[in-house]
């Protein structure tokens, strides 16, 4: 079973090896600088965190070190499709914080507090989503089903 998923995975990493990569890099870095942020300055990041976020502090302090994690586990092979469905996942997850930092216009140092900044912002999140599931290899869309597939069986 588990040979089937593996090979229908590398199938997939396939399509596009080189854009996979480096969006997988792209990625990888940006949330990496969020790692930073949130164990390097996570007041300010406490300041958008949802009232309703039991422990917020702690939970700055986890989601630093799983953004750093997963930060390196998209760039191993073994890893990657976890890493990318979880990256999805917590990027649905931090959705709410960033239309606290929207609604009520939270200034944090660096980042523009005006709406130029905070509608891209809120609308790019579902790319973030597919973003990390396709440079995961965990999807395979917009590549249409019936399209050939040429390409290395494996991408690192």
């Amino acid at each position: 079973m588990f040979r089937r998923c593996n090979s229908a995975l590398k199938s997939k990493i396939s399509t596009y090896p080189t854009t996979r990569r480096i969006m997988r890099w792209i990625l990888a870095a940006f949330y990496g600088a969020a790692a930073i942020a949130h164990l390097f300055v996570p007041q300010q990041l406490l300041a958008i965190t949802p009232s309703w976020v039991p422990f917020a502090p702690q939970v700055i302090l986890v989601t630093g070190v799983f953004e750093m994690l997963a930060s390196v586990a998209i760039l191993t092979s073994r890893l990657r499709a976890v890493a990318g469905i979880l990256m999805a996942i917590y990027a649905i997850c931090v959705w709410p914080a960033n239309f606290k930092h929207a609604i009520d216009g939270i200034n944090i140092p660096y980042i523009s507090s005006s709406w130029w900044y905070h509608a891209p912002r809120l609308a790019f999140q579902p790319v973030i989503v597919w973003w990390a599931l396709f440079c995961s290899g965990v999807i395979d869309w917009p590549v249409r089903r019936g399209q050939s597939r040429v390409g290395p069986a494996e991408d690192t």
